[in-house]
């Protein structure tokens, strides 16, 4: 069963609910997406990039998501 773009967003969604999300990729399996949150000021990238990997790591174990290639940066 393959993954939408929407599915990985509602997903993020779940553990950021204030952030700027955007997701791309129609393969049903490759994905990159942008996540834009002020949650992440003082975070560094990987722990930022970690943050975000936590929210879809059920749908990455179970096989449902391959890939998501992640840009994530607090706020300007």
């Amino acid at each position: 069963m393959a993954i939408l773009a929407s599915d990985i967003e509602a997903l993020i969604r779940d553990g950021f609910p204030n952030a700027r999300i955007t997701v791309q990729g129609d393969d049903g399996a490759h994905f990159a997406a942008e996540v834009v949150d002020e949650s992440f000021r003082g975070m560094s990238r990987v722990q930022q990039q970690r943050a975000v990997n936590a929210t879809v790591k059920a749908a990455i174990d179970s096989g449902e998501l391959h890939a998501l290639a992640l840009t994530t940066k607090a706020p300007e």
